[in-house]
C-alpha cells in the first residue's frame, strides 16, 4: 500500500470518531494509542490535546552540550475537532477520485497527515537510541482540539503557551488547503447577543414586545452596516435560538455573531458598530446583552520569511503555484505571539462543513510530498 493509500485511509479511520468541539476525547485516545504504537513518546494534556514526540538525527550534530545538537524543536500540529454534531451521520462515499464524508478533509486528513509524515520521516531520519537528546531537533506531532465553533483556538493557544519561543516554528496542517499557505491570521471576534423582554401570549398578550421579533430587527439592522472590501470584512449571524412555543411571546432569544477581518482597525470599527448597534436597541420593554465567546487575535509572518521561501518552493516542486492567503487558523495563536508559524495542505476538496465535503485522493502523495521536504529542509534556514 503507498503512503497516500495509508495516509487516507487513516483519515477515514478518524473521520468515523465523532469529535464535535469539546467533545474531541475519543479521537484523542485513538490518536494517542497510535502515537504510541509507532514509538512515540504520547501524552495528552489537560486541555486534550496530544502530543507524539520523536527525536531524530535529522541532521548535522553541533559540538556543543557533549556533541548533540542544539536545533530548537519543530511543532506540527492538526486540530481534532470538527464542526459536526455527535449524532451526524458519517456515511463515507467514494466517487471516483474524491472520498466523501463530513470532516473528512477538515480535519481528518490533516490529523492522519501526521502519522504519514512521520512515517515518511522515520524511513529517511533514524531515532536516535532511546534517552539520548536533551530535546533540541525533535519533532513535535500535536492533535490538538478547539479548533472549531467556540473552541476559540483553545488547544493551540495551550500549545502555545507549553512551547513559547523555543521552536523552530509552529507547522499547523489542514486537509483541504493544498497549494496555499497561510502566512496571516485574521483577527475574530464573536459574541453571544441576547434579547430579553416579559413575554406573554399570544393572543391574550397580543402586542406585548417579543424578543425573537425584537432579535429579528437587530439582525436587519446588522445586514445594514456597510463593510470593506478592502481589507475584506466579513459579518455572519451563524446561530439564531430562542422562544418556548408557538403561542407564547418569547421572553428570550439569542444569536451567534461573528465578526471578522483581515485589517485590525476595520475589525475594531465593524466592532464599533456593532456595539452602537447594540446600544440602540434596547428599549424600556427590551434589553439586549452581549458576551464576548470567541477572540483570534491577528498576526502575520512575512510573505519574504524563509520559511514562507520555503514553502512555495516545496509546492512548485509539486507542480503547483503556491497562493499566499491569509485565514483564522490555528497558527493564529503563535502568529499573534510574533512567533513564525504557517498552514499548508495535503490535498484539495470541497463542501467543507457540509455532509458533502469531499477530498480528492489522487494529490494526497504530492501533499506529502510537499511536507516531506518542507520538514527535512527547515533546519538548513
Amino acid at each position: 500500500m503507498s503512503l497516500a493509500e495509508r495516509v487516507v485511509d487513516l483519515s477515514i479511520q478518524l473521520q468515523q470518531i465523532p469529535a464535535p468541539t469539546f467533545e474531541e476525547r475519543k479521537r484523542a485516545v485513538f490518536v494517542r494509542e497510535l502515537f504510541e504504537r509507532e514509538g512515540l513518546e504520547a501524552s495528552i494534556d489537560e486541555m486534550g490535546n496530544v502530543y507524539g514526540r520523536w527525536t531524530a538525527d535529522a541532521g548535522p550534530r553541533s559540538m556543543v552540550s557533549g556533541g548533540l545538537s542544539t536545533r530548537k524543536p519543530l511543532v506540527v500540529s492538526a486540530h481534532l475537532d470538527t464542526v459536526f454534531p455527535r449524532e451526524t451521520d458519517l456515511s463515507i462515499r467514494r466517487e471516483g477520485d474524491k472520498v466523501f464524508g463530513p470532516g473528512i478533509g477538515d480535519n481528518s486528513l490533516g490529523v492522519a497527515a501526521l502519522f504519514g509524515l512521520f512515517w515518511s520521516l522515520r524511513e529517511s531520519m533514524p531515532p536516535l537510541p532511546s534517552g539520548e537528546g536533551r530535546g533540541e531537533g525533535d519533532i513535535w506531532f500535536v492533535a490538538n482540539v478547539g479548533e472549531e465553533g467556540l473552541g476559540d483556538l483553545r488547544g493551540m493557544k495551550a500549545v502555545v503557551d507549553r512551547f513559547g519561543s523555543e521552536v523552530q516554528a509552529y507547522l499547523v496542517l489542514e486537509g483541504m488547503a493544498f497549494g496555499n499557505i497561510y502566512h496571516s491570521g485574521i483577527g475574530v471576534k464573536r459574541y453571544r447577543i441576547t434579547a430579553r423582554t416579559p413575554g406573554g401570549h399570544s393572543w391574550s398578550d397580543y402586542g406585548k414586545t417579543s424578543a425573537i421579533h425584537e432579535l429579528s430587527r437587530f439582525v436587519v439592522e446588522l445586514n445594514s452596516l456597510k463593510l470593506p472590501r478592502e481589507p475584506r470584512t466579513t459579518m455572519n449571524v451563524g446561530k439564531i435560538s430562542g422562544g418556548t412555543s408557538v403561542n407564547v411571546i418569547a421572553s428570550e432569544a439569542s444569536l451567534e455573531l461573528d465578526l471578522r477581518s483581515e485589517g485590525e482597525e476595520s475589525l475594531v470599527e465593524l466592532i464599533s458598530n456593532v456595539e452602537r448597534k447594540l446600544q440602540a436597541a434596547n428599549q424600556a420593554d427590551v434589553t439586549f446583552e452581549a458576551e464576548v465567546i470567541g477572540s483570534r487575535p491577528a498576526g502575520e509572518i512575512p510573505a519574504d520569511h524563509p520559511l514562507i521561501q520555503l514553502a512555495q518552493e516545496c509546492i512548485r516542486e509539486q507542480g503547483l503555484e503556491p497562493t499566499l492567503t491569509s485565514g483564522s487558523t490555528d497558527a493564529n495563536a503563535p502568529l499573534s505571539r510574533e512567533l513564525p508559524a504557517l498552514v499548508l495542505g495535503i490535498t484539495t476538496g470541497g463542501g467543507a462543513h457540509t455532509m458533502n465535503e469531499f477530498i480528492n485522493v489522487n494529490l494526497v502523495e504530492k501533499g506529502m510530498a510537499q511536507l516531506l521536504r518542507f520538514v527535512s529542509s527547515i533546519s538548513e534556514i
